[in-house]
């Protein structure tokens, strides 16, 4: 009876560390879950997708240090979204004048936004419009498209998708569109036409 007791305590001890590190696993588990979380360790909440709050019929106006108004954006609502920090504008109008005295002007059915307005999408019939300092020195120049993306500071527009730029009494279309007037360079591509009317007299 004894010689059988010794040959199953045999048998179990073979598997006694195996069931010990089982439980000092297991019990290291639950310390580690319930173990309380110390401060300023909590995990960062995931921005939610959804807006954070809303203006309706609104104007911001933005201004230089010495007081001078750089732009001004209005619409009839606005969604600010906290996870990229974008803002959402519907029927917006944008106005934006540099330093040397050149305006431009912006609408559209809807925008996108960056934080700081240094960037914008306009979607549904967008237009810009581009002023110089006189009409007599710099002609305007009108920007038409279902999309058009301005980056107001840099003076840059562009544009995967088809525009339609007027300057003067000159009129270009074009599949896609790309201009930076610091440079002064004017890329259309895909298929372009152009009409080229002569100087008044």
């Amino acid at each position: 009876m004894s010689s059988a007791l010794h040959r199953r305590w045999d048998s179990v001890s073979m598997y006694l560390p195996v069931l010990l590190m089982g439980l000092l696993a297991l019990g290291t588990w639950w310390l580690v879950r319930n173990a309380p979380q110390a401060p300023g360790t909590a995990a960062a909440q995931v921005p939610s997708s959804g807006p954070d709050y809303f203006m309706r019929q609104f104007s911001v106006q933005r201004f230089d240090p010495t007081g001078r108004l750089e732009s001004e954006v209005q619409g009839e609502m606005a969604r600010h979204y906290p996870g990229n920090d974008t803002l959402e504008i519907d029927q917006v109008r944008i106005q934006a004048r540099t330093l040397q005295g050149q305006q431009t002007q912006a609408r559209a059915d809807r925008a996108l936004s960056n934080g700081d307005g240094s960037e914008i999408q306009l979607f549904g019939n967008a237009l810009i419009t581009r002023q110089g300092p006189s009409a007599a020195s710099s002609p305007s120049m009108e920007f038409r498209g279902e999309f058009l993306h301005l980056w107001p500071q840099s003076e840059r527009v562009r544009s995967h998708l088809p525009v339609r730029l007027t300057r003067g009494q000159d009129q270009f279309t074009a599949d896609t569109m790309e201009y930076d007037h610091l440079e002064q360079v004017l890329q259309l591509r895909g298929r372009v036409r152009g009409t080229l009317m002569p100087p008044r007299r």
